[in-house]
């Protein structure tokens, strides 16, 4: 009879320990250790030893690496989060909150690449039936397209072998099984050992691979950190629920860049693509309103404009809040402090709320000269041009920091139809070329905030 032990798994770093402990030792995360039961039978005496070949060796030359090996989808916004299209062999992690259109946009793609490319669709949550009213609601007619609903991952192995399909989906990996493991359903072995029979097998038959992974209360990916490092590309969806706006995001990927986005609008037929973000997510602006501004941002190559407000009033309590949708709450306590220092205007008895229009989070410094003049704008009750435009990074004595791809930032406020922008000073001279946009350079936060009162 097979033995069995008990050891616990730290779902951070993936560490092992013989015993719970409320800290892991290893990466000192809190409440990280989970209970597995790992089969300790040695080899020869209940398990069966396979034969051992040698690992095929080439040189790079030997090697075909062509980008037309890419199947490209008739998405052009997830082509563009994945670097040009879906690798062959490769495995991508999909991850989001419920119910944000992960599985919807993996129906998606099948219909998307039906052409001449063999899709098997292996579900663990839905029935086939369900499936299919799903599928009919999308849209997503195609015979290349094979459905299965199981949660035993030795039959999806051998359904891959069987069917031999282009691109393989699975949806989800929490609710798939490996019989050999005593552990539940779930749980961080049998997540990163259905994984990685996921992975082998993909790799073998240079099939791609997505599989749809849960969050956890916190917003992390479910299971251990470990299943993040096995796998090629990780994409998070980011994005309010009540919302109609989607926004795709490469957290990790090995065959292109990290910083590109891809920006979607949950409708009743599925999410649609949203080839111009700026033009999105700038519908609807009010006019002549205090605390309302227009920051210029880059999002891998693509530069979006995105609108900021900040609403300040008196508070009623001895400490005032700070609330912040869309950018980062440190960041925003740095520009008032700045403001109240370096520029005079006092915020410590004021309520101060900062919000970026169509969910959309803003992480890049240069983000900060158009929220401090939202700030300041809304203290004074003095409305920005409504045909303005503004980005540039603050540092603490209160100047504005150079950003990078200055260029690429002013021809996308130009397309909009912007007159204006107020940028850092020593971006101008390396503009490279003459726009028909002003170009309003400043050094100095307090400079920015006087171009407001005029």
């Amino acid at each position: 009879m097979a033995k069995a032990k008990t050891y616990y798994v730290c779902t951070e770093c993936g560490s092992m320990q013989p015993r719970w402990m409320g800290k892991c030792p290893d990466c000192g995360s809190w409440n990280t250790l989970e209970e597995t039961v790992q089969d300790t039978t040695p080899v020869g005496k209940g398990k069966s030893s396979a034969p051992v070949t040698a690992t095929v060796i080439s040189t790079l030359k030997q090697i075909d690496s062509s980008e037309e090996n890419r199947y490209t989808t008739s998405m052009s916004e997830l082509n563009r989060v994945l670097g040009g299209g879906i690798v062959p062999g490769s495995v991508i992690l999909l991850s989001g909150d419920p119910g944000i259109g992960k599985s919807t946009l993996l129906l998606q793609i099948c219909q998307s690449i039906s052409d001449g490319a063999k899709t098997l669709y292996i579900s663990g949550e839905e029935s086939l039936r369900q499936i299919k009213l799903r599928a009919a609601r999308l849209g997503v007619e195609t015979d290349n397209l094979l459905l299965g609903s199981t949660t035993n991952i030795e039959s999806v192995i051998e359904a891959i072998h069987q069917h031999k399909p282009d691109v393989v989906m699975i949806d989800s990996i929490q609710t798939m099984n490996l019989s050999g493991l005593n552990s539940m359903t779930g749980s961080v072995s049998q997540v990163r050992e259905c994984t990685q029979l996921l992975i082998n097998t993909a790799k073998t038959l240079e099939i791609p691979t997505f599989i749809v992974g849960h969050v956890n209360k916190d917003g992390n990916i479910a299971g251990p950190k470990v299943m993040e490092h096995m796998v090629d590309a990780v994409l998070y969806f980011e994005g309010e629920r009540n919302l109609s706006y989607r926004i795709l995001r490469a957290i990790k990927n090995r065959y292109g860049s990290t910083n590109e986005i891809g920006v979607f609008e949950m409708q009743e037929s599925g999410l649609v693509e949203v080839p111009n973000p700026s033009l999105a997510l700038l519908e609807g602006r009010p006019q002549n309103v205090s605390g309302t501004c227009v920051a210029c941002v880059m999002e891998g190559s693509r530069p979006i404009l995105a609108e900021v407000q900040a609403l300040v009033s008196k508070t009623n309590f001895g400490q005032p809040r700070r609330t912040s949708a869309g950018f980062d709450y440190n960041r925003a306590a740095l520009i008032t402090a700045v403001l109240e220092k370096r520029c005079g205007y006092f915020f410590g008895n004021l309520d101060s709320y900062i919000n970026v229009i169509g969910g959309l989070r803003l992480d890049e410094p240069a983000a900060d000269l158009a929220v401090a003049l939202a700030l300041a704008s809304n203290l004074l009750d003095r409305p920005l041009s409504d045909d303005m435009v503004a980005f540039g990074e603050i540092g603490l004595a209160g100047e504005i920091r150079t950003v990078n791809r200055a260029a690429a930032r002013v021809r996308e406020a130009e397309r909009l139809g912007f007159a204006r922008c107020i940028l850092p000073k020593q971006c101008i001279a390396n503009l490279g070329f003459e726009p028909k946009i002003q170009l309003l350079g400043v050094s100095s936060l307090a400079q920015a905030i006087q171009l407001l009162l005029h």
